[in-house]
């Protein structure tokens, strides 16, 4: 049985880019069987599309707190997706 799927989007601020905060996003997210991608922005915070199992999106958002060595996170801002547009894998994007 597949249980609840949900979809969120986030945002991470704070020391989050030049850091593998992305190759670090893609791995959690990996290890915990969702799709999604994630991305830098130009104002130097990430954003991604998490889609999966709920309790392994719940998961997923607690571990973005943490983020690599050398991140410092500030701000993880969550909104509920339809995740239409969450690939088959997890994968960084441009």
């Amino acid at each position: 049985m597949q249980g609840k799927q949900r979809a969120v989007r986030a945002r991470i601020s704070g020391k989050v880019q030049g850091v593998s905060y992305r190759v670090w996003t893609r791995g959690e997210a990996m290890r915990l069987g969702l799709t999604g991608w994630v991305r830098n922005e130009r104002d130097g915070s990430v954003s991604a599309l998490i889609a999966g199992a709920d309790g392994a999106v719940t998961a997923m958002i607690e571990r973005l707190w943490q983020g690599p060595r050398g991140a410092s996170v500030a701000k993880v801002e969550i909104a509920e997706s339809a995740g239409d547009d969450a690939p088959g894998d997890f994968r960084i994007v441009a």
